[in-house]
């Protein structure tokens, strides 16, 4: 019968792949972050378009539905740590930055909290699974974690 649900990708590329500066940037995010490849970049930009468009929209429009869509939004971001808690404006959302989505990797906390010594290191042990997340397994480097979970990482052997 086949799969219920559309596989669709997460992520889009750029319209013109061999732009030197864009290339030039990402290579530094790569490295910063340490990403295996570009995609994973895309992916984050992808999420954040997403934040950032729908803050657009909601900004254009009044109305009962859209004071709930944006405390819905503001809600999200707080919990994923992506705002702080005095930011609740929908400018705040249209200022988060790539980096800003990058820092709530699952890789990056993992090695900003000293659990592994490098980058690299610190994906091996998200993929072979040894790092827990609020008492569950999380294999996967790109996983965005929650604000309340953030203090729940740990590494068991």
């Amino acid at each position: 019968m086949g799969e219920p649900r559309r596989i669709r990708k997460k992520y889009t590329t750029p319209r013109h792949l061999w732009h030197r500066a864009r290339l030039e940037e990402e290579k530094a995010l790569k490295k910063e972050y340490g990403c295996k490849n570009m995609r994973e970049i895309w992916r984050m930009r992808a999420i954040l378009r997403k934040f950032r468009n729908q803050a657009r929209k909601l900004i254009g429009i009044t109305g009962e539905q859209a004071e709930k869509e944006k405390k819905e939004l503001l809600g999200k971001l707080h919990r994923l740590g992506l705002l702080e808690e005095g930011k609740d404006s929908l400018d705040d959302v249209l200022a988060l930055t790539l980096k800003d989505v990058m820092e709530r990797r699952l890789q990056t906390l993992v090695f900003r909290k000293g659990i592994a010594k490098t980058l690299r290191e610190a994906r091996q042990l998200i993929t072979h699974g040894h790092i827990y997340v609020d008492g569950r397994k999380v294999t996967s480097p790109n996983y965005l974690v929650l604000k309340e979970e953030e203090n729940k990482i740990y590494k068991v052997s």
